[in-house]
């Protein structure tokens, strides 16, 4: 009888970046923590997975993946174990901008990046497509590694996109239409080989204290 694996995939808690008016782009170069509204929601998705048997915790080695693993992990008595190459995605030199700013002072680059963001990095940074060859070997080894197990990993808007996207067959260039709320969890599981994606972006335990 085969065993089932299960992958509890945790986008990390809202940042002031995450949180700004408008949003401000922060990916792999802005490392900052999670803002007060991001702890509350780390603590009430620890609650939820609390009830699960995890075996590990993962995170990428980002401080925001880093103190929202670090919840989940705690009912637990888990160590969390970093993982360097699931950080955010480079978006060079766009970072620390909103997608208005981006739109008005470098409109050309933005539509082709909107278009197709698996081919057309962000400006002097990384396209989902990097991303995706980035991050898939990872998730497959931490997968292999946990083999029967149930584990978390805390990551990113675009790498949980993109991995997400490659699990349902779409187009990668789509990726970025898949909603990831800070702190949702999505559950990937693997039978018999088959890996696929149960449950996308699941925020039912975000509820408002």
């Amino acid at each position: 009888m085969s065993k089932t694996t299960v992958m509890y995939l945790v986008r990390h808690g809202a940042t002031a970046q995450n949180e700004a008016t408008p949003v401000v782009l922060q990916g792999s170069g802005v490392n900052g923590p999670l803002n007060e509204n991001g702890q509350r929601q780390a603590r009430q998705v620890a609650d939820c997975l609390s009830r699960l048997p995890l075996a590990a915790v993962y995170c990428s080695p980002m401080l925001r993946a880093r103190q929202t693993a670090e919840a989940i992990a705690a009912p637990h008595s888990l160590d969390v174990v970093d993982v360097a190459d699931l950080h955010e995605v480079d978006v060079g030199s766009w970072e620390g901008n909103s997608w208005s700013r981006i739109m008005e002072e470098d409109p050309d680059y933005y539509r082709a990046f909107m278009d197709n963001p698996a081919d057309t990095p962000y400006r002097d940074g990384e396209s989902y497509r990097q991303v995706l060859h980035r991050v898939l070997p990872e998730f497959d080894r931490l997968l292999d590694e946990q083999a029967g197990r149930s584990f978390a990993v805390v990551a990113h808007n675009v790498v949980n996109r993109v991995y997400a996207a490659h699990l349902m067959g779409l187009e990668l260039r789509l990726a970025r239409e898949l909603r990831q709320e800070n702190c949702c969890v999505n559950v990937i599981r693997r039978k018999s080989d088959r890996t696929e994606l149960v449950t996308l972006n699941a925020a039912l335990h975000l509820s408002v204290d």
